[in-house]
């Protein structure tokens, strides 16, 4: 394993261990067994090395917490099983919520942590819409985009929820619950 992919594995235990913001350039090059000039000349600087295993990470646990891709339709005790194991990974995840947590803070002064966020939550769009309402959701762009918009935002006010008061963070069914009614709301 060369110093590029070394940097990429220590980095992510530092965010797990240290977070975003306690994880210093050195802490990065011990924990690659890397010279400290490695980071640079790898990935630009510390931020852009953090940012790259941030958000490598998060897409790892996407993968985890959710299948490759919903099948036709939308089963609603399916959709409600999936945001079950969502929140559940949630819980195991927390060293991970944390540092995102933490990114999002320091993309406030930092023009190029905000833009690669982005970039990567625009991504994630139409992605977790597809996972979570089936392939056919990527047929119609806007739709997509607007649903995975939706989840991108239940998934963060949770994962707020979950930092700050697990025990009465809501399950799947009470977002269900929640849903229906807003959907009802809306249709009426």
């Amino acid at each position: 394993m060369g110093h590029r992919e070394r940097l990429m594995a220590g980095a992510k235990r530092c965010l797990e261990e240290r977070g975003y913001a306690r994880t210093t350039s050195r802490d990065l090059a011990a924990a690659a067994n890397a010279p400290l000039g490695a980071i640079n000349y790898h990935y630009g600087s510390k931020e852009a090395l953090l940012n790259a295993a941030l958000l490598e990470a998060v897409f790892e646990w996407g993968e985890r917490a959710m299948p490759a891709a919903a099948g036709p339709g939308e089963d609603s005790d399916r959709i409600e099983a999936l945001w079950s194991r969502i929140i559940a990974s949630m819980k195991d995840e927390r060293p991970l919520l944390v540092a995102t947590t933490e990114a999002f803070a320091q993309a406030e002064r930092a023009p190029e942590i905000r833009q690669q966020i982005a970039d990567a939550m625009e991504r994630a769009r139409p992605r977790l819409a597809a996972q979570l309402h089936g392939e056919e959701m990527a047929d119609d762009e806007e739709t997509a985009r607007a649903v995975g918009s939706v989840h991108m935002a239940l998934v963060a006010g949770l994962t707020q929820q979950m930092l700050v008061d697990p025990e009465r963070t809501p399950g799947s069914r009470e977002l269900a619950i929640g849903l229906r009614a807003i959907a009802r709301s809306l249709e009426a």
